[in-house]
């Protein structure tokens, strides 16, 4: 059985996605500047959305 590489992508995304709030909370626990963190989360959020939607980036 052959895995579709949009749903490995989407598994990838979410799995950074993750990582990325995790690195957010951090950040901000350490009251430092989560700026670029946030900004990165979101195009990862986005680019998920895409997939989802069957569109592609």
């Amino acid at each position: 059985m052959e895995e579709d590489p949009d749903d490995y992508r989407m598994l990838k995304l979410r799995a950074e996605i993750l990582e990325l709030g995790s690195a957010i909370r951090q950040l901000q626990r350490e009251g430092l500047d989560d700026a670029g963190a946030q900004l990165l989360i979101a195009r990862k959020r986005a680019q998920l959305d895409r997939l989802a939607k069957g569109t592609r980036p």
